[in-house]
């Protein structure tokens, strides 16, 4: 879907097999549509005659089998769609239920859903923010201007940068958060003391955890704080709040960057060597390698908590990263970077159809489907969560195009469509990519990644369900996802690819474990993010009431094995271009 298929992605830091990264020249790149970069994996153990068995497949799109395929899309697809739209229509009984939360529109005389407050929020300060992106390159290259007639001199790095992206910081910061940054201030001041004054010592990770961790609880249980709560004197200064007062909840994402500091700067002091080449470094080099230790300086910090392009929504970019992109400045080709953006407006373009065509968000928030028919019920729940997918996508692009203007290329967090996944484990590589890497980096790898696999992955999917919001719904969320990865784990041990690939029944097999996988997969994301425990119970006891939500189950499993069949295929056409990915 848009497109995302074709990105190339970084294979997970935790592989136990011998890693081979080639950094592909950027205008081969643009061939695939999008700026990212093209890792490899080479296997070193027996198993890579397997792979290479794998990827060599004969294409299976003209058999008889792929043609069968190709007519029940051609069937399922269009009523996929058709149902939306026809429960969206002014003539349906429920539509009086909802029509309050629709907004006037600019498609067709249609008026559009924009009940979500999360994507209404962005899609109505699109401009502003288009317009912060233009006045943040004009003055950079203004500040570059000055710099390079007061001093010129031809530079290799682009360190020069950190004071500019510091002052454009502070007055973004102001203006966004008014008297709120003095609260923020104080913790990033705090966080740097117990980096600096730990160093390499055993509790540097300890307090870094439980400072941040601390932080975030207290933010959310303080609504981030009021200054006439500390003292009756200063409560003047929260009236001046800034455009946008809830600075608590951008930061958490400016946690993971705090903890990011803190562990990167952890593992210098303890002696991971530094690169001397000139060159540039490959992604996994940029994220592993340490800097000498002057280089964790305070304005080195906080030009990278606070980076502009990144602070509002990430992507996230670990501090090893950032700094080595100062130092050693990649090469972005113009042409890639506008090919990014025609992707945006695509994607953004898309989402305006759906908003205009299917009010199923104001649907679900009034609960307007008393009524409705299984296959009504499911497909609300379905395009909710390509709603969701896409209201995230959009931002997430947003602000990895301005950082790709600006010369960083931070890991690109969508890397395959909601619906090109059947694998649990992958669509969590897949799904907010750059937070993946994050956890991998600072929570799987240290608590022992393979050998403690069921206990980190409980604990790791806890933490993020919390960190996502303190509420039961999302910690419901985070246990449902751990135990659904389980019979995944389970069938890859007993079942493994490198034994029975080559069986005749193992594709079908492998198919019907993954129809259970997706279904597993949308009832949890269906909890954590668009019905809850209340809704998801409703529509199972409508699923499971009569003959008409079990033949309706024994449909839609076989519309999903046909498409995982696709997706087998398509990974494989992947391979056969030369793009292997672990998801």
């Amino acid at each position: 879907m848009l497109g995302d298929a074709l990105l190339p992605m970084p294979t997970d830091l935790h592989s136990t097999r011998a890693i081979h990264t080639f950094e592909v020249e950027q205008h081969s790149l643009s061939k695939r549509k999008g700026i990212t970069r093209l890792t490899v994996e080479i296997p070193t153990s027996s198993s890579s005659k397997t792979q290479q068995k794998f990827s060599t497949q004969p294409s299976r799109w003209r058999t008889p089998e792929f043609m069968l395929y190709g007519v029940v899309f051609a069937i399922v697809i269009p009523m996929m769609c058709w149902i939306p739209i026809q429960l969206s229509s002014t003539s349906h009984k429920n539509h009086g239920l909802y029509s309050s939360r629709l907004s006037q529109g600019w498609l067709f005389g249609r008026q559009v859903d924009v009940s979500d407050a999360q994507y209404r929020s962005f899609r109505n300060n699109l401009p502003i923010l288009s317009a912060l992106v233009l006045v943040f390159l004009a003055l950079k290259q203004l500040y570059l201007l000055v710099l390079q007639q007061a001093a010129p001199a031809q530079r290799t790095d682009r360190l020069h940068l950190v004071p500019f992206l510091l002052t454009f910081s502070l007055v973004m910061l102001t203006a966004l958060h008014g008297t709120s940054i003095l609260k923020m201030a104080v913790i990033l001041s705090l966080n740097y003391a117990i980096a600096k004054s730990c160093r390499g010592s055993k509790l540097a990770p300890l307090l870094a955890w439980v400072f941040n961790g601390g932080v975030l609880f207290a933010n959310e249980w303080g609504e981030g704080y009021r200054f006439g709560n500390i003292h009756p004197g200063l409560q003047s200064w929260d009236h001046w709040e800034g455009i946008y007062p809830r600075w608590h909840i951008i930061f958490n994402i400016t946690m993971l960057r705090l903890v990011s500091f803190n562990m990167d700067y952890y593992w210098a002091c303890n002696g991971t060597r530094t690169a001397e080449t000139g060159q540039a470094l490959a992604y996994k080099q940029r994220i592993s390698v340490a800097h000498p230790l002057e280089l964790y300086s305070f304005h080195n910090y906080l030009a990278y908590i606070v980076y502009p392009p990144l602070y509002i929504g990430g992507p996230i970019i670990t501090f090893n990263d950032f700094i080595w992109q100062l130092r050693r400045p990649l090469q972005i080709p113009l042409r890639d970077t506008l090919g990014y953006l025609a992707r945006f407006a695509i994607c953004t373009l898309t989402m305006e159809f759906i908003l205009h065509y299917m009010y199923m968000v104001a649907i679900k928030d009034t609960k307007a489907w008393y009524g409705d028919t299984v296959g009504e019920l499911s497909m609300i729940g379905f395009w909710n969560l390509i709603i969701v997918w896409l209201k995230l996508l959009i931002p997430w692009r947003f602000f990895r195009l301005w950082a790709l203007l600006d010369g960083i290329d931070p890991p690109e967090n969508m890397v395959r469509c909601m619906a090109n996944n059947y694998s649990a484990l992958g669509f969590w590589r897949s799904w907010h990519r750059s937070y993946n890497l994050w956890i991998v980096r600072y929570i799987y790898i240290p608590l022992g990644g393979t050998k403690n696999s069921i206990f980190t992955t409980v604990l790791i999917f806890s933490f993020v369900a919390l960190w996502h919001d303190l509420s039961f719904t999302l910690l419901a969320w985070g246990w449902l996802v751990s135990l659904f990865i389980l019979p995944e784990i389970a069938a890859r041990y007993l079942l493994p690819s490198s034994k029975y690939e080559s069986r005749p029944w193992y594709r079908h097999l492998c198919a019907i474990g993954a129809v259970f996988n997706i279904l597993m997969m949308m009832t949890a994301n269906l909890v954590g993010f668009v019905v809850g425990t209340d809704g998801i119970t409703y529509l199972l006891s409508r699923i499971f009431s009569g003959w008409e939500g079990i033949s309706f189950m024994c449909f839609t499993c076989s519309c999903l094995f046909v498409g995982v069949q696709v997706m087998f295929e398509y990974r494989e056409e992947e391979m056969r271009r030369g793009i292997y990915r672990r998801c």
